[in-house]
């Protein structure tokens, strides 16, 4: 292994708990040549990595039923002399990138029929924290694992362009800063409602702490619910979407402290080494909880939990059941 492309998973969360995975990999392979392939709002992430030569970004064609245009699957990555493929995601596309770019070494589990495209098929796992699984897959490929936390480390540059972010939008620089982020890919039932949101960041301006709102432009419209259910506009800093990832992770290192739903956002401010108050509600926190001992996990028990689902088709308990003030509780333990 001379040249080795990883496919990256395509969500922000998953990708930082591939962060180990990752590490493991170049401690196994010092001199190797390490690129990785991602979608275009999760590569950023990978530039921010030692251990990675090259961040390619995967751009999406065409949806993936379009048959006719498999053709352009993989295009990025071919011709670039990778000479092995570590799949970290589940699909049937990622299997068809690295095979229609002709590299000849193709690894990963065994999932989604694709067995056949895989030079290596490893089967998956159950049980497992997402993290451990990515690491799973590699130690069984013959990479011996290594710390199972992830971590990212902010560049100076991103540090100061978080600064600046959080400058511009109106904190004083002075006063200690708690990110809330009130957003979340998957569905609105993993949301804490906007209102519990507002009610925490007005207890935590009134104790002398300014809160920045953060996520991504998709969350914006949570962050608005938030902004305008608050009544200390005056330490309510909001800046979701105004951020690229890097500036992301920089905001992230000048605050104390997260509050934030199952997100991708909890799992960049977990790595980052922020301490992170994390709600659960629809989804498995023991397969997707930020790993590390100064993160506090709040679920309310309801016989529905975890669903899984995107929406709730019901009264919404194992969220709307997670008081105010048993987060405040939470969140001031971690400041």
């Amino acid at each position: 292994m001379n040249r080795l492309v990883i496919l990256a998973p395509n969500w922000l969360g998953d990708a930082v708990l591939a962060l180990p995975a990752i590490a493991d990999v170049r401690r196994a392979a010092p001199s190797a040549e390490i690129a990785v392939a991602a979608r275009p709002a999760i590569a950023p992430l990978f530039d921010l990595l030692p251990e990675v030569n090259e961040t390619i970004v995967l751009e999406r064609r065409a949806a993936f039923h379009e048959v006719r245009a498999w053709r352009t699957l993989g295009a990025e990555v071919t011709g670039s002399g990778f000479d092995t493929a570590l799949l970290l995601p589940n699909s049937m596309r990622a299997a068809l990138v690295a095979s229609r770019a002709g590299i000849s070494e193709r690894w990963g589990y065994r999932t989604s029929w694709r067995g056949g495209l895989l030079t290596r098929a490893i089967d998956p796992p159950a049980g497992l924290h997402q993290a451990a699984y990515y690491q799973h897959l590699v130690h069984t490929l013959g990479f011996f694992n290594g710390p199972a936390e992830p971590r990212v480390t902010v560049p100076h540059e991103a540090r100061e362009a978080g600064v600046r972010a959080l400058t511009a939008a109106g904190w004083d620089g002075r006063a200690p800063l708690v990110a809330l982020a009130p957003g979340a890919a998957y569905g609105s039932a993993k949301r804490w409602p906007p209102a519990s949101f507002a009610g925490l960041a007005d207890a935590l301006c009134a104790d002398g702490v300014s809160c920045v709102l953060v996520g991504s432009a998709a969350d914006a419209a949570s962050g608005a619910e938030v902004a305008a259910s608050s009544g200390r506009h005056g330490r309510l800093v909001n800046l979701m979407g105004r951020t690229d990832l890097a500036t992301l992770a920089g905001v992230m290192a000048a605050c104390r402290a997260l509050v934030t739903n199952d997100s991708g956002a909890m799992h960049l401010g977990a790595a980052v080494g922020v301490s992170v108050t994390a709600v659960f509600g629809p989804t498995n926190e023991r397969a997707t909880r930020p790993l590390g001992d100064a993160h506090a996990v709040l679920t309310h028990p309801v016989w529905c939990r975890p669903c899984m689902l995107r929406e709730c088709p019901l009264a919404h308990g194992c969220m709307r059941g997670i008081g105010v003030a048993t987060v405040l509780d939470a969140a001031r333990r971690t400041l």
